[in-house]
């Protein structure tokens, strides 16, 4: 009997992607054939697992669902699933909107959507994923929801509160990638500063690295998301003495500004911020810290967002993305501010940061010239390997373009001098053993 083919169709953010791989897994238990991200048709379903943090991020999924609907009119696919946060948050208003989607599915609804195609719920293997990224490196999710109240952000009303997975599931999961062939492994949660709290009564972050550090296999551990209210500094430690540690800190910022600050609701202000940044850099020498600003927030003055600017130039951010404020429904910001920065200011803004982080990210990558590093090679393409180092999250930060006579092997560490730079990617060659 021929396989039925399901094609799960993943928006938004790392944490979306580790959901997706779980129900691949399942599906894929229960004798469906599954891929992901597949632009094909001939599917007899197809999930849209959807995001909804900012506006532009709910339109894509809006509009991938309709793609899809169109798809199903054609008789391109069977069945149409739409998951995940937009279908957490929207799900009445979306089964009004777009009546064609055969089932909608909440964030947290796994058995229910194995159950919707007959297949036999498998808790047991609920650690088990079908990886989808690069098979040396995979994200590992260590807790659900935020006990963050920023007042900008809808995140928690779709996931709720925080809740951290138990450390021996961690582990375990930890250890069934690693034979699977992974190599790094990025710690990801909305909140990694929370971790362990709940259930441990304390802080539990630094025993989860070095019981993970200790798995046969596993070379690089990378951390998302710190934030700098309630530091976790018992991880610096770790950090700087543990090998298998990226000296690699992703720690949102969204701005320096105290009045932004304060009505941001981050409770924290811009000195304790900067005495922050110094005790990190102290504590563990070389670090690199990646963050995100927040530009036009209701109420951002021009003083406001040149204080901004000069932070960020006098900080020099190895690592930094910027977003324009989405005024979401529901959040405090929503019902306490007036959405009173325009658009074309708030874009303006966001284009005058990242060229600013340009030049900067320009100069730091001239001063590796020279420089040796360990570089994780994540493919080959166009003539040259290419890959990461250890500064380097997969995605979101620049690569490395290694030149080499000899074939590199994808997924494995090599030795490369710098012998050229652009704004954010690195050009090198191999060092020989």
């Amino acid at each position: 009997m021929e396989k039925k083919r399901v094609n799960v169709i993943t928006m938004g953010c790392s944490k979306n992607l580790v959901d997706s791989e779980v129900l691949l897994n399942q599906l894929e238990k229960g004798r469906y054939e599954v891929v992901h991200d597949s632009s094909e048709v001939g599917f007899d379903a197809v999930f849209v697992n959807t995001c909804g943090f900012i506006h532009d991020a709910k339109q894509e999924s809006v509009d991938m669902i309709l793609d899809y609907v169109e798809a199903k009119k054609r008789g391109d696919i069977g069945k149409l699933y739409v998951m995940g946060c937009l279908s957490e948050r929207y799900q009445k208003d979306l089964e009004q909107e777009i009546p064609e989607v055969d089932r909608y599915f909440g964030k947290f609804d796994l058995k229910a959507m194995v159950d919707e195609l007959k297949v036999t719920y498998q808790p047991e293997y609920i650690y088990e994923r079908k990886i989808t990224t690069p098979s040396h490196f995979a994200y590992l999710k260590i807790a659900e929801g935020c006990n963050r109240s920023c007042s900008f952000c809808a995140i928690p009303m779709m996931t709720g509160r925080h809740n951290s997975r138990t450390l021996e599931s961690l582990v375990k999961e930890a250890r069934y990638l690693a034979k699977k062939g992974v190599r790094e492994i990025l710690l990801i949660a909305q909140e990694l500063s929370y971790y362990g709290i709940d259930i441990y009564g304390k802080n539990q972050l630094p025993e989860l690295i070095e019981q993970i550090s200790a798995i046969e296999g596993i070379e690089w551990i990378r951390l998302h998301y710190l934030y700098p209210t309630k530091f976790p500094y018992e991880i610096l430690p770790v950090m700087r003495e543990n090998p298998k540690v990226c000296k690699y800190i992703d720690m949102p910022l969204q701005h320096i500004a105290n009045p932004v600050l304060k009505n941001m609701l981050r409770h924290v202000t811009r000195e304790e911020t900067e005495a922050l940044i110094r005790r990190i850099k102290e504590e563990v020498p070389g670090v690199i810290l990646r963050t995100t600003m927040l530009v036009g927030f209701p109420g951002e003055t021009e003083a406001n967002f040149e204080e901004l600017k000069q932070f960020i130039a006098d900080t020099q951010f190895e690592r930094l993305g910027v977003f324009p404020y989405s005024h979401e429904e529901g959040t405090y910001a929503s019902r306490k501010f007036t959405d009173d920065v325009p658009e074309e200011v708030k874009q303006a803004r966001a284009d005058e940061i990242m060229e600013l982080q340009q030049q900067i990210s320009a100069e730091l990558n001239r001063n590796k010239i020279g420089q040796m590093f360990n570089v994780l090679v994540d493919r080959e393409e166009d003539g040259f390997f290419i890959g990461r180092t250890e500064f380097d999250s997969p995605e979101v930060d620049g690569e490395v373009f290694i030149s080499s006579d000899q074939k590199l092997k994808t997924g494995d560490f090599y030795n490369v001098k710098i012998t050229g730079s652009e704004d954010y990617d690195l050009y090198g060659t191999l060092i020989p053993e």
